[in-house]
């Protein structure tokens, strides 16, 4: 069997798939192509990256870069702060569970984009407004899974630092929150994604300047390149933000075991050096292997 390619072999297959991806774009807003779907409406990659260089020259995309990275960070590091201690309070106290947990599962399931309309009542700018609905957007998946994950953990740990005479907040900081790491951080990836969503659409709806606001307003003079050049800033400062979150929570979850995974490849079985086998059972396995 062969094996995986190595990390240049990976880079190159990525470097590859996206370059098809943007030749078979092409090819089918060159030609026209209508079948099913229309493409003859697209703009081509060619008039997309031209009017990207353009929006680069310009101070427009900068400022407009600037407000949403400000909006969606502040949001985000609000929701994390918040989210987190939320998660854990309701995981250990009852009493936190009975008072906060209905209020906060009768709002979790309302988008946060619907908290527009309320935001908009709440706070005297607009953007005030669109960082609350960037904070609710991450909010909900931050708290989840910090709930879930402090629950998840082994009574064991805990009951090994009361042992040795820790109380409630050296639990907290050696026991829980080192514990329930991997899973704030699996819910910080996924709050960072929404917040993207719900800012760039709390901007389209009352946003003075950002990405979001930019594209709708390329959208509604038709000018189709410039919505393009929005939908890839997105794309880009999404990726971004997420690789940053899961680096961060690689680096202080450093202790974790990693594994690596190589699509095809079989798992290869634990060998006991034969050093550590005493001689009888050595025979005895030798004689199984040949039967």
């Amino acid at each position: 069997m062969s094996r995986y390619p190595g990390r240049p072999g990976r880079l190159a297959l990525r470097v590859g798939s996206l370059a098809a991806a943007l030749g078979l774009w092409q090819l089918l807003t060159t030609f026209d192509v209508n079948v099913w779907v229309r493409f003859s409406q697209f703009p081509t990659v060619t008039d997309v990256a031209r009017a990207f260089a353009d929006r680069l020259a310009g101070p427009d995309y900068w400022t407009d870069l600037t407000d949403s990275l400000t909006r969606i960070v502040t949001g985000f590091l609000l929701a994390a702060v918040l989210g987190v201690a939320t998660g854990v309070l309701v995981a250990r106290s009852r009493l936190a569970e009975d008072l906060l947990g209905p209020v906060l599962e009768v709002v979790r399931p309302v988008p946060a984009i619907a908290m527009v309309p309320v935001a908009i009542l709440l706070f005297p700018s607009n953007e005030q407004g669109i960082v609350f609905i960037t904070f609710t957007a991450a909010f909900f998946p931050v708290l989840v899974s910090t709930r879930h994950a402090v629950r998840a953990l082994t009574p064991v740990w805990e009951e090994a630092v009361r042992t040795m005479g820790g109380g409630r907040w050296r639990i907290l900081g050696s026991v829980v929150l080192p514990g329930a790491l991997p899973g704030i951080f699996g819910g910080l990836s996924v709050g960072i994604g929404v917040s993207w969503i719900c800012v760039i659409s709390a901007e389209m709806i009352s946003g003075q300047y950002g990405v979001g606001y930019r594209t709708w307003q390329d959208y509604t003079i038709v000018n189709y390149p410039g919505v393009f050049v929005g939908m890839v800033t997105i794309g880009l400062l999404g990726w971004l933000t997420s690789t940053a979150v899961e680096l961060v929570g690689r680096r202080l979850t450093h202790w974790l075991p990693r594994t690596s995974y190589v699509p095809g490849a079989r798992p290869r079985p634990a060998r006991t050096p034969a050093s550590t086998i005493e001689p009888g059972k050595a025979e005895e396995a030798r004689d199984e292997h040949l039967v």
